[in-house]
C-alpha cells in the first residue's frame, strides 16, 4: 500500500514540473529593516523579478529510494546578475534613499488628506443667520446672532396738565437709549430637532430672569409641522408675529402694545404649528412669563416667577391660538394676508387670612391683572393710559372687583401688491370675573407704506408675517447703490373706557421714513402726534386700583397735546 502512494505521488510531481508553465514574482526590500517583501509598500525598493523553474526532464526515481525532483525558484539570468551586483552603496544608494523618501513624503500627504477630511466635516459661513456653523452631514449646526437699536426721542409738543401735590410731572421726556440689545445662539441637532435661545440684555428694567425672550426646543415632525417647549411667543397678532427688526414703525401699535407685548408675549409652555406656503396656524398652551416685572405675572413671588414660595398663589395660564393664510397670491410680491387670533387667559388674584388683597394697587407681581398703552415712543415710554389693577378691595367689601379672566380677539389683513403695502388690524379684550359684567377694551391700526426704490415686502412662511427685505441695490459709497427707501403713514386707536374701567382713550398719526442700506441694517425716523387724550374718568387719588400716582399721571394727560420725532437704528446679524 505505501509503495503504490509514493508511486503516485511521485507521478503526480513529475506531471506537475513538466506541465506547469513559468510564471515571474516580484520582490521588494524594505530599506529600513531590510526585510524582503513580495508586495510593494512604502519604503520598499524594487530588488528584481524572478521565475519559478524545474529541470527540463524529470527522470523516474528508483523505487528503492523512492525520490522526487522538487523544483525550486530560481532567478532569470538578468535579474540573477542585478540580484548578485546589489550593493546599495554609492549612487544607487543615493538613489534607494530619495525614493524612500519620496514615499515616505507621500504617506504624509495622505495622512493631512484624511485629516483634512474630518476638518471639513464643520464648515462655518456668515449669512442672514448670523454666524453659521454646521456638520457636512447636517446633523448639527449652531448659529450665533444679535441686535442692537440705539434710539432717540426729541418731544417738541409736550403739554399735558401740570402735576399736583407730591407727584411727579406729567410729561415725556427727550432723550437716548439702547431699545433693545440681545444676544442669542440657535441651530439644530439631528436634522429634525432646533432650538433657540436669546437674552435682552436692556429689558425688563435690568432683572435678570426678564432679560430671556426665547428660550425653547422644537421637534420638526415634518416641514410643516412642528411641536415648540419653553420660552416662546405667543401666537396672537399680525405685527406682533413680525420680528421687531422687520416692523415698519419704530413701535409697535398702542393695541397690541397694551393687549399682547406690555402683558409680556414671551410666556413659558407647549406650542405646536403648521406652516406651508399659503396658510399657517399656531396653538399654545402657556403659562406666566420669566421674570417678575411684566403685569402678566399675577401670581405674589419676590424670585422672579422662577420658583413658587409660600402664599405666592398658582402662576396664570393661558389657551391661544392664531390662523392665517394667503387666500389670493400671484407671487411672494403680490399677495392678500388676512388671519385671526383668539385666546383665553385665567388670572390669579391672592389674598391673606383677613380677606386683604396681597399687591393692591399693583399693576403686576401683586395678583391681579392690568393694562396700559404708550404712544408710539420709544425713549420714554409712560403709560399715558392705565386700566390700574383690575383685582381690587377686600373679600368682604361689597364694592371689590377681582379680575379672573380675560378673553382676547383679533383679526387681521394685509395687502401687498409690488412696492405698495396696506396693513390693518382689529383687537378686542373682554375682562371677566367679579364686579365686571361685559366690559371690554378695543384698539385697531392701520397704515400704508411704498417703497420708493422698487423694493416689496417680503413674507415670513413659519410666523404668517413681514421678514427681513433684502435692498434691490445694498448701499455704496461710489453710488451704484443707494440701498432700500420706504415712506409710510397710518392712524392708531385706543380705548381702555368701558364701565368701571377707566384706562382712558387715545388716538393719534405717525409717519415713518426708512432706509435700508443693507439686509442688516435699517435707519428708522417717526414723527407721531397724538390727535386727542380722554383720561378723565381716571382717578386721581391712589384708588380703584391704582396706586404710586398713576391714576393722577393718567389723569393728568386728560385733553394734553403730545408730538415726537423719533430715531431708531437697528445693527442686527
Amino acid at each position: 500500500m505505501k509503495r503504490q502512494i509514493s508511486t503516485i505521488l511521485a507521478i503526480a510531481i513529475f506531471n506537475f514540473s513538466v506541465s506547469t508553465p513559468l510564471y515571474a514574482l516580484d520582490l521588494y526590500v524594505d530599506t529600513k529593516t531590510k526585510q524582503i517583501f513580495a508586495e510593494p509598500g512604502p519604503g520598499r525598493v524594487h530588488l528584481g523579478t524572478y521565475e519559478k523553474s524545474g529541470s527540463s526532464s524529470a527522470k523516474a526515481a528508483p523505487e528503492t529510494s523512492r525520490k522526487t525532483e522538487v523544483t525550486e525558484l530560481a532567478p532569470t539570468q538578468e535579474n540573477a546578475e542585478a540580484n548578485r551586483s546589489y550593493q546599495p552603496t554609492g549612487d544607487r544608494l543615493e538613489r534607494i534613499r530619495e525614493k524612500a523618501s519620496k514615499e515616505q513624503l507621500k504617506n504624509q500627504v495622505s495622512v493631512l488628506e484624511e485629516r483634512m477630511k474630518e476638518v471639513e466635516k464643520i464648515h462655518g459661513n456668515f449669512d442672514d443667520r448670523g454666524l453659521h456653523w454646521a456638520t457636512k452631514d447636517g446633523n448639527f449646526s449652531v448659529s450665533l446672532n444679535g441686535r442692537i437699536q440705539p434710539a432717540s426721542q426729541y418731544n417738541f409738543v409736550n403739554d399735558p396738565d401740570p402735576a399736583f401735590g407730591a407727584n411727579t410731572a406729567n410729561e415725556l421726556n427727550s432723550g437716548m437709549n439702547i431699545r433693545r440689545a440681545r444676544l442669542g445662539v440657535e441651530g439644530t441637532f439631528y436634522k429634525v430637532w432646533d432650538y433657540k435661545f436669546e437674552y435682552d440684555f436692556s429689558r425688563g428694567n435690568g432683572t435678570v430672569g426678564s432679560g430671556i425672550t426665547d428660550a425653547f426646543v422644537r421637534l420638526n415632525h415634518t416641514d410643516a409641522l412642528s411641536y415648540k417647549l419653553g420660552s416662546f411667543k405667543e401666537p396672537f397678532s399680525l405685527e406682533e408675529a413680525a420680528s421687531n427688526r422687520y416692523l415698519t414703525f419704530i413701535e409697535r401699535h398702542m393695541s397690541v402694545n397694551a393687549f399682547v407685548d406690555n402683558p409680556n408675549t414671551y410666556k413659558t409652555g407647549i406650542g405646536a404649528n403648521y406652516a406651508v406656503q399659503r396658510w399657517q396656524t399656531g396653538i399654545a398652551f402657556q403659562t406666566e412669563p420669566i421674570g417678575s416685572w411684566s403685569s402678566a405675572s399675577t401670581s405674589v413671588n419676590a424670585n422672579g416667577n422662577q420658583n413658587r414660595n409660600n402664599g405666592s398663589g398658582d402662576t396664570g395660564w393661558q389657551g391661544i391660538g392664531r390662523v392665517s393664510g394667503r387666500p389670493w397670491m400671484e407671487d411672494d410680491t403680490k399677495f392678500m394676508h388676512v388671519g385671526i387670533s383668539a385666546g383665553h387667559t385665567e388670572v390669579n388674584t391672592q389674598y391673606r387670612a383677613d380677606g386683604t388683597m396681597v399687591g393692591e394697587g399693583q399693576i403686576g407681581g401683586g395678583g391681579g391683572m392690568s393694562f396700559f398703552a404708550f404712544p408710539g415712543t420709544n425713549v420714554d415710554r409712560t403709560n399715558i393710559l392705565n386700566t390700574g389693577n383690575l383685582s381690587t378691595g377686600a373679600l368682604n367689601d361689597p364694592n371689590r372687583r377681582q379680575v379672573t379672566s380675560y378673553d382676547r380677539y383679533g383679526a387681521e389683513g394685509w395687502f401687498v401688491y409690488g412696492p405698495f403695502s396696506a396693513q390693518a388690524e382689529y383687537l378686542r379684550t373682554n375682562i371677566n370675573g367679579v364686579g365686571y359684567d361685559g366690559e371690554h377694551l378695543t384698539g385697531y391700526y392701520g397704515f400704508i407704506s411704498y417703497f420708493l426704490t422698487g423694493e416689496s415686502k417680503t413674507y415670513h412662511v413659519r410666523n404668517g408675517a413681514a421678514n427681513r427685505l433684502k435692498p434691490h441695490k445694498p448701499f455704496h459709497w461710489n453710488g451704484t447703490g443707494l440701498g432700500a427707501w420706504e415712506i409710510a403713514a397710518g392712524y392708531d386707536y385706543i380705548d381702555m373706557n368701558s364701565g368701571a374701567i377707566k384706562g382712558g382713550e387715545m388716538d393719534m398719526f405717525r409717519f415713518g421714513l426708512n432706509w435700508y442700506p443693507h439686509s442688516n441694517v435699517k435707519f428708522q425716523s417717526n414723527i407721531i402726534h397724538v390727535f386727542n387724550i380722554n383720561t378723565a374718568g381716571t382717578p386721581i387719588t391712589n384708588t380703584n386700583g391704582y396706586s404710586g400716582g398713576a391714576g393722577a399721571r393718567t389723569h393728568g394727560w386728560n385733553n394734553g397735546d403730545l408730538s415726537a420725532f423719533l430715531t431708531q437704528i437697528t445693527v442686527d446679524f
